[in-house]
């Protein structure tokens, strides 16, 4: 947007050591100190949100103001600007939420004079579980630069039957079914290898990492085929997933994921879940396959069939390639958000 003449600035929340201003690419970056005296903290740092954005809009008119679930409730009706929420998923999407952040989310809702979704998914299950009746949400999907994700230049670059996690090893993300269903994945292919790429959930409670759960669920041969990678840079990801026969991501639940369209984008043949946004994304058997996240014997078949069958992973992955470039590229998003804007603040030009 920046590059298009827009003028943008992020404006939050932070530790008071991380509190200053900067432009990042263009935007402004304004980061507020959060410090505060207990039980207080809450409404001191809502005063101050508000003083920060009633003074930028002073030097600076705003036309438009967009945040998250958990952001947008920072704002009141007389707050500057079109309130905008993009619904990525709260905390009563994912059922995650403790009562704070339900009221937060509720209170967003009422506070945003428009509604923006990442998928029809998500605004279709808001929509039921927080009674929106007909409001209008406009969806537009998350973006991807295809170019960072492109396919390998040389048949040589994939590894026959390397399969491909990415993601938070969570129970959420179907890490557990998939680690269950690769004793029969190996012992129909016994090439076929795992590489997740991705670290756990920091729990506070004492418990068993799930990292390590998971390991003494495989039998020791098969222990052998799963190599646990970690957090790893973003910016190796593209060279890993080249390298796949397979991407796979059994998620339970998600919104809008970046992940799956970056095996798409790279054209992978990608296994992914049929719930949730699965077939708003893949068409199934033409972009890519879908399977039963919480079968282990779901996933393992689909798997299978895609790592006995070369020429079906070729055709899945030239289909997804060309999918991903007509509906997620980056441009074409960037203008669907820019004529977006223009609509709902009534302003013509760039």
């Amino acid at each position: 947007m920046v590059k298009r003449g827009h003028r943008v600035t992020a404006l939050g929340m932070y530790p008071d050591e991380l509190a200053g201003e900067d432009i990042d690419q263009g935007v402004r970056v304004i980061r507020l100190s959060r410090r505060g005296l207990p039980g207080l903290r809450f409404w001191t740092n809502r005063l101050k949100f508000a003083e920060a954005l009633n003074a930028l809009h002073v030097s600076d008119p705003v036309d438009l103001v967009e945040g998250g679930e958990l952001d947008v409730w920072i704002l009141s009706k007389s707050s500057p600007g079109i309130s905008v929420l993009r619904m990525h998923g709260g905390p009563t999407f994912f059922g995650l939420g403790d009562r704070l952040q339900e009221w937060k989310e509720r209170w967003a809702f009422h506070v945003a004079a428009e509604l923006c979704a990442v998928s029809h998914c998500v605004a279709d299950g808001t929509r039921k579980m927080l009674s929106l009746g007909s409001r209008h949400i406009e969806v537009i999907h998350n973006p991807i630069e295809t170019r960072l994700f492109a396919p390998p230049q040389h048949a040589l670059a994939e590894q026959d039957g390397l399969i491909v996690f990415a993601g938070t090893v969570s129970e959420r993300k179907g890490i557990r079914q998939l680690i269950q269903a690769m004793p029969r994945i190996v012992a129909e292919v016994s090439h076929a290898r795992l590489e997740v790429y991705g670290g756990e959930v920091i729990d506070p409670a004492p418990k068993t990492p799930l990292t390590a759960e998971l390991i003494a669920l495989m039998p020791p041969e098969v222990q052998t085929h799963v190599d646990w990678k970690g957090r790893v840079p973003r910016s190796t990801l593209p060279q890993a997933i080249q390298r796949a026969s397979v991407c796979v991501y059994p998620s339970h639940i998600e919104a809008m994921p970046i992940a799956w369209l970056e095996g798409l984008a790279a054209g992978k043949a990608v296994l992914a879940s049929k719930t949730g946004p699965g077939p708003e994304i893949i068409d199934d058997g033409v972009t890519g396959l879908l399977c039963d996240p919480r079968d282990p014997d779901s996933i393992a078949a689909a798997m299978i069939r895609l790592l006995k069958d070369p020429p079906l992973r070729q055709r899945l992955g030239t289909a997804s390639r060309a999918m991903v470039h007509e509906r997620y590229e980056l441009d074409k998003i960037i203008d669907r958000n820019e004529a977006y804007y223009r609509r709902i603040t009534k302003i013509d030009g760039a």
